[in-house]
């Protein structure tokens, strides 16, 4: 067995990518953007490829649905005033079970990430379809691999 198999930890790094945000169907947060952190891919070892993983916990009525939308920019100046879009999507990640309830996972993001900018951020948009009472708590974090170097 190598290393590598036994310690993943030693060959990726976690980063930030945005803030936490709470979402009330039809009211605040809802349809609502969130801005991502920026990250600056040199400062960590100029990774060719990340997984941005944004974890959620909904609560739904019945069929009603949690979708989220996201934006991966990418660009040269660190404040992004160059951003140009590396990766877009959309997914419906929570449907509400029979009779309602909570429903929790992670939507995962593979993200080929050699070819950006020094510079990249991810935005994200939680969207319920309900027009009152379902409410969501998101976040969201990157996982980088295959650096130049190994993180520190």
């Amino acid at each position: 067995m190598t290393t590598q198999i036994r310690n993943i930890g030693a060959l990726i790094t976690c980063a930030r990518a945005a803030a936490n945000a709470a979402a009330t169907a039809g009211g605040s947060g809802d349809n609502t953007a969130v801005t991502g952190a920026i990250v600056d891919r040199l400062a960590i070892g100029s990774p060719l490829s990340a997984v941005l993983a944004i974890p959620y916990s909904a609560v739904l009525a019945e069929d009603e649905t949690l979708e989220v939308d996201y934006t991966i920019q990418e660009g040269q100046q660190s404040d992004l005033s160059d951003a140009a879009t590396l990766k877009t999507g959309s997914a419906v990640v929570a449907i509400g079970p029979t009779g309602g309830g909570t429903v929790t996972g992670v939507l995962e993001v593979e993200v080929s990430v050699s070819p950006a900018g020094r510079y990249l951020r991810a935005n994200y948009t939680p969207d319920l379809s309900r027009g009152a009472t379902d409410t969501a708590a998101l976040s969201a974090l990157w996982i980088f691999g295959g650096m130049d170097r190994l993180p520190q």
